[in-house]
């Protein structure tokens, strides 16, 4: 019991998820594309982890813009790091890292969510 003391929001985990844009854009004005999926995928990692403080790893974003504003790639791998916050003046002490996971060679169908590493 002494194990379950720890809330869910206050271990350190990494998890790879399957985020399928072109359902969340569907209807979306051309121009707005790309960045509504980044807001999008923002809105997922709050959900996911349950914190407010959501990076989005630069890769991620030229990956999502890499066909410009219009052509946002259909399905993309995001891999979702809950970390420590280091700095002192910070209100939360965790926040969330979004990062570009590898594609398998077979493609993103089937994938589900996959946890990579447990906490400290």
């Amino acid at each position: 019991m002494v194990e379950k003391s720890k809330g869910i929001k206050e271990e350190v985990v990494t998890r790879d998820y399957t985020v399928n844009l072109h359902k969340w854009l569907h209807g979306c004005t051309f121009k707005k594309m790309a960045p509504k999926a980044i807001k999008e995928i923002r809105k997922l990692a709050k959900k996911a982890m349950g914190i407010k403080d959501v990076r989005v790893d630069v890769k991620l974003s030229k990956h999502v813009w890499s066909r410009g504003i219009r052509s946002v790639p259909r399905r993309v791998r995001v891999r979702i790091a809950r970390k420590r916050n280091d700095d002192e003046d910070a209100k939360e002490e965790l926040y969330s890292l979004v990062t570009v996971a590898e594609i398998p060679a077979e493609g993103l169908k089937g994938l589900g969510t996959k946890i990579i590493e447990e906490g400290e």
